[in-house]
């Protein structure tokens, strides 16, 4: 019998049952793909951190969703740095993450993990066909890079979209983010994500979809630092700040449950 310990972190939330929940599970050593997949499956969230170390501030990370590997994701390395920092006793400045996106650096300032990420501004594109449909709203705008992100009128359509998954998981995109400019003074845009094609109809907060929203959101409001609200049922706050071509993206971390995981190998 072979036991790994897991934990369960609210990422983008200072308090529980908000935020987006993801799950870490630090190894020794890599086990099989299909392994790390199966345990991802199990897990049932958007997404399922391993990481290992490989030197004295550098830990190899993956991400799975419980149906795939993805290349880049926000709040599970944050929940990684925040089990790092507050379960395994990790000292540095600084967290140098090695991934499929490249280097990924996560700092911790008091109660806040800023994400180093890379910037990925869309490239303007013709909305799909059955965009609208989709949606049940017209774009004002698309661009596409990994992410398709489509500005609506309006956080009041932002909200009201109930999604056509079937059409959105045709779409050739790692995932779909609406985005609006917010109609609350705290924040200066709202969006919401959807991934039904690696398996995560709606994500409840998004980092990696900011990669994308700060540089749109950036030029078009010019201002460099941002901040944005994601308002899915669970909501949460990120927040941005552009640095040539790389975004720091902002936010707290709670631990909802730490425990292990029982294999028979």
């Amino acid at each position: 019998m072979k036991t790994l310990d897991i934990y369960q972190v609210d990422a983008f939330s200072s308090r529980l049952f908000s935020g987006n929940p993801a799950a870490v599970v630090p190894l020794n050593s890599w086990m099989s793909d299909s392994q790390l997949q199966a345990i991802a499956s199990e897990n049932n969230l958007s997404e399922t951190a391993f990481f290992k170390q490989t030197g004295s501030d550098t830990f190899q990370l993956r991400w799975f969703t419980p149906q795939t590997e993805v290349d880049l994701c926000g709040h599970a390395t944050l929940a990684s740095a925040h089990v790092l920092y507050s379960h395994l006793n990790f000292g540095g400045d600084s967290i140098r993450f090695e991934t499929n996106s490249g280097q990924l650096t996560v700092a911790k300032d008091g109660e806040t993990y800023w994400l180093n990420f890379p910037s990925l501004p869309p490239k303007p594109v013709s909305a799909p066909k059955l965009l609208p449909e989709a949606l049940g709203s017209i774009p004002i705008y698309c661009g596409v890079n990994t992410d398709l992100l489509v500005l609506v009128d309006s956080a009041a359509t932002v909200r009201a979209v109930k999604p056509d998954m079937a059409i959105l998981m045709n779409l050739d995109v790692r995932g779909i983010i609406v985005t609006a400019a917010s109609d609350d003074q705290e924040f200066d845009f709202v969006s919401r994500f959807f991934a039904p094609a690696v398996g995560v109809p709606e994500d409840p907060v998004t980092g990696s979809a900011h990669s994308l929203l700060a540089p749109f959101w950036s030029r078009r409001l010019g201002k460099e630092r941002l901040r944005g609200r994601q308002i899915s049922a669970r909501c949460g706050t990120v927040h941005c700040t552009m640095k040539d071509d790389r975004v720091l993206i902002g936010g707290p971390a709670v631990t909802y449950m730490t425990g292990q995981i029982s294999l028979n190998v």
